[in-house]
């Protein structure tokens, strides 16, 4: 039988897997870094009923002890990943924390809590006007109007605002319609468009994905990272663990690629290493956890 090294996917790059070398010569000081939809749970028209993958808890219980820490890091609201994540009521987690709103949030599952700013005063204003320029763009005709715009639009606790086009008779067609009014809507208000997985995402500027990453490794002085998203999002923590690699920490970019949207091509070129959706994230968790282990 190999050693555990030998039996964790390997990653295609040699960037890739000279950042693994390094992971797990000292896991100890590593910090694996995660996305939430798409990652830990997979993706479903309704964001609320995107629960982890059932092995997350499990395969984090075992590796997060071994590790510096765990970081989840999402466009939603931190309570709302760490409900859908079964995080709160799992035992050995007490180094997991969860940034929400790509860092304006941070629960901490050592102490249960969570710390947030007050939120941008732009969202709520934008948040207002969805509705009427939803009804206007004619997207949502084929179903009640009210009813189908209410599920179209997700508030993320006053912090961002999505607009999901998956249940649009043409969920491409209609994300390519709303790209304009929503980027114009945006700018009035003056916060940005992150556009996803047949979603546009109205936030803050300044924040995303790599801000919080970079933020997050430097203040625990992480020796490595390792990194694995799904989407558009996820663009910017690549971009940020790149980054360090060029400062020389060693890092690891992760796809996971169950579904196939826009960034998911462009994330898959970008990886170190793909994996087959949450079911593979839980996959190399796991490997990672043998690997790691005295």
């Amino acid at each position: 039988m190999g050693s555990p090294e030998n039996l964790l996917a390997q990653p295609m790059t040699e960037a890739g897997r000279a950042g693994l070398a390094g992971f797990l010569a000292r896991p100890a000081d590593a910090v694996v870094a995660l996305d939430f939809d798409g990652t830990l749970a997979g993706i479903v028209p309704d964001p609320e009923q995107a629960r982890a993958h059932p092995g997350v808890v499990q395969a984090l219980t075992r590796l997060a002890p071994l590790l510096r820490a765990v970081v989840v890091i999402t466009g939603r609201p931190a309570e709302t990943a760490v409900r859908l994540g079964g995080f709160a009521e799992a035992d050995g987690l007490d180094r997991l924390v969860v940034l929400g709103h790509y860092g304006a949030e941070r629960w901490e599952a050592a102490t249960g809590r969570i710390e947030a700013p007050a939120p941008p005063p732009g969202v709520a204003a934008a948040t207002a006007e969805l509705p009427g320029l939803l009804a206007d763009s004619g997207a949502w005709q084929d179903g009640p109007a009210d009813a189908a715009i209410e599920a179209a639009i997700e508030t993320k606790g006053g912090r961002a605002v999505a607009v999901h086009t998956r249940r649009t008779a043409d969920p491409q067609g209609t994300f390519e319609a709303l790209r304009a009014p929503l980027a114009a809507l945006a700018e009035r208000h003056g916060l940005i468009v992150e556009p996803g997985r047949f979603v546009l995402e109205l936030r803050p500027p300044g924040v995303d994905k790599g801000v919080a990453l970079t933020s997050y490794v430097r203040e625990v002085a992480a020796g490595a990272v390792l990194y694995a998203g799904d989407d558009l999002g996820d663009l910017a923590a690549y971009a940020a663990v790149d980054a360090l690699r060029a400062e020389g920490l060693p890092g690891v970019l992760v796809c996971s690629s169950a579904t196939v949207g826009e960034g998911a091509e462009e994330l898959a070129d970008r990886a170190d290493l793909v994996v087959p959706g949450p079911q593979g994230v839980v996959e190399l968790l796991t490997g990672l956890a043998e690997a790691a282990a005295p």
